[in-house]
């Protein structure tokens, strides 16, 4: 044994369900690298959604809080969020409730409602970017 320190990893650690363990932050830094920690063909849906967002709502703003990356308009709250979970991934609407038509599952809190993307899904782009784009005209949610 030598007595040097082992260098730490710089890859981020993902927390049980496969979500990475990124710091929070403010950005698209942040943001990116979640998306690079997202495992397997998780990282490829995440580069997607985040290209429709950022399509879809020129001057979105975004963070990660909470392991979890959000966009939003700036003073405005935030409108979506996605997180990692073993067999999919999960988009958050927070007032999805309020949009035509309402994303398929249903939250414990009566606005919020989820959209599911598994690895063998085929979604329906421009359907996300209806969901997005209605989204970014509501209330967000103060997080």
């Amino acid at each position: 044994m030598t007595g040097k320190a082992t260098p730490k990893s710089t890859e981020p650690k993902l927390l049980s369900g496969g979500n990475p363990q990124i710091a929070k932050g403010y950005g698209d830094e942040p943001v990116q690298a979640y998306i690079a920690a997202m495992p397997g063909w998780k990282s490829a849906v995440g580069r997607r959604l985040d290209d429709l967002v950022m399509r879809t709502v020129p001057g979105v703003a975004k963070a990660v809080k909470w392991n979890t990356p959000l966009y939003g308009k700036e003073g405005q709250g935030w409108f979506l969020g996605l997180h990692c979970f073993n067999r999919y991934v999960k988009l958050t609407f927070f007032r999805g409730s309020s949009l035509d038509p309402v994303p398929p599952d249903s939250s414990k809190t009566a606005e919020t409602r989820y959209f599911h993307i598994h690895e063998a899904d085929e979604w329906n782009e421009a359907q996300l970017v209806t969901w997005i784009r209605q989204a970014s005209l509501l209330p967000g949610e103060k997080l």
